[in-house]
Order: structure tokens, then C-alpha cells, then sequence
């Protein structure tokens, strides 16, 4: 006669991973619903507990537990740009990039959420997390860039590009995230290699960045493929010249 089988032993969670189990189900449900339209009830049934677990955890309430998410989130985001710093600069980014996009992908009402604001859930403190995952962006392309002391144009240039690949995440977004992601993160390579290029025209530190970069690229990279696919368009304006 076969034995009945065991029931699994119940396992209490630690602090810690009990934490890590409530904000991962926060998580899931603020990336495809606004903060105001997610409950504690909400998070609760998720995560498969009680409601007065969660308010043991998170005693400020649905407040406390949006920050520490979105903190967790922001957490996530940085790494993104945390690329080795060897090879082309443009193997790089379009590394980076593809982390990124995926995490736009994954996260996508909650990702629009977060940058465009106008939550009842933001506040300073939510404002102050955001603006340091975009300046923690920022570093690491100035990191890339092998810059050690980047001057004003050069920090404004990847500041801007930053600003461009937010604004570019939330349009394909609001298109039925149209283009694909591949065709979406060269054309933001492409963006970051012709902002440096012009930066590179009246700034010398640009200009030394564009020079060393350059000299990695392989002819079938990135950099040259805009290169071929711009020169003609350029050949059509020689009057200017």
C-alpha cells in the first residue's frame, strides 16, 4: 500500500524575504496599474496574505509601501547602464539600452506612471527618487564616455539624451510599442552618436570623446552603418559648404 505523501513543511519567511515577497507583488501590480488604482487589499491578495500582515510591514500604509516600490524599482533601473566599460562605445549602450527597454517593456503602465507624474501617490520624496535614477543614468554614460572631468556641454548633452530616451520609452508606449524594440534602441544609439557628433563641433572635450570612440568602432558597427546611411544625405547639401 502506497504511503500518503507528505504535506510540504510551511516555512516562515524572514523579515527580509517576507519584505522582498510584499514589494515584488506591489511591483506587479504598479507596473500595469496607476498607484491610485491599486489597493492594500490588492497587494495583500497578490502576495497571498492578510491585510494587517501587510500593514505590520509597511505601517505607513499604501504611501510607504508606493516609495519602498518604486525605490526598488529605481534600484533596477540604474543598474541598467551599468555596463562593463570595454568594447565599442556603441556595443555598450546597446547593451544598456536593451536592459532598459526591457524593463520599460515589462513595466509599462506603471513605467509611464512613474515618469510622467500627476499620481496622487507622488511627493517630493517619489520626485527625488526618479530625478536619481536619471542622474544616475547620466553617470554612468559620462563613465562610458571616459571622461574624468566631463565639462558643462558634455553633462548637458548626455543629461539631454537621458531626457530623449525617457520621452522616446513613453511615445513608443502610447503606440502600441511601435517600432520594435531592436529597431527603438539603434535608432537611441544612432540619437546619443549624432548629439555627441554635434556637441563634438564647438566643444573640445566632445570632440576628444568623438576621436577615441571612433577609433574602437568596426566598419560594420553601429557608428558606421549611420555613417554610410547619412554621408549621402549630407553629399545633397554641398552648397552649404
Amino acid at each position: 500500500m502506497t504511503s500518503p505523501a507528505a504535506t510540504p513543511a510551511y516555512r516562515r519567511l524572514s523579515v527580509e524575504e517576507r519584505r522582498t515577497q510584499l514589494l515584488d507583488a506591489a511591483l506587479s501590480l504598479f507596473a500595469h496599474r496607476a498607484p491610485e488604482d491599486v489597493s492594500l487589499d490588492d497587494v495583500a491578495e497578490t502576495a497571498g496574505v492578510s491585510r494587517p500582515l501587510v500593514y505590520r510591514y509597511f505601517p505607513g500604509g499604501k504611501q510607504q509601501l508606493y516609495e519602498a516600490a518604486l525605490r526598488s524599482a529605481a534600484d533596477e533601473l540604474e543598474l541598467c547602464f551599468a555596463q562593463p566599460q570595454s568594447g565599442p562605445l556603441t556595443q555598450r549602450l546597446s547593451h544598456a539600452l536593451d536592459r532598459y527597454l526591457a524593463f520599460v517593456d515589462e513595466h509599462d503602465a506603471g513605467f509611464s506612471a512613474l515618469l510622467q507624474g500627476g499620481s496622487v501617490a507622488e511627493t517630493s520624496r517619489t520626485t527625488a527618487i526618479v530625478d536619481e535614477v536619471r542622474r544616475a543614468a547620466a553617470e554612468q554614460i559620462l563613465l562610458h564616455l571616459e571622461v574624468e572631468n566631463p565639462g558643462a556641454r558634455l553633462r548637458m548633452m548626455v543629461r539631454t539624451w537621458i531626457a530623449a530616451v525617457e520621452a522616446a520609452s513613453l511615445i513608443w508606449l502610447d503606440e502600441e510599442k511601435q517600432p520594435p524594440l531592436p529597431e527603438l534602441r539603434d535608432w537611441l544609439v544612432d540619437h546619443l552618436v549624432a548629439l555627441l557628433t554635434a556637441t563634438a563641433a564647438t566643444d573640445p572635450q566632445a570632440a576628444a570623446v568623438v576621436r577615441a570612440a571612433l577609433a574602437l568602432e568596426p566598419g560594420d558597427g553601429p557608428a558606421g552603418l549611420l555613417a554610410r546611411r547619412v554621408i549621402p544625405v549630407l553629399a545633397e547639401a554641398a552648397h552649404l559648404l
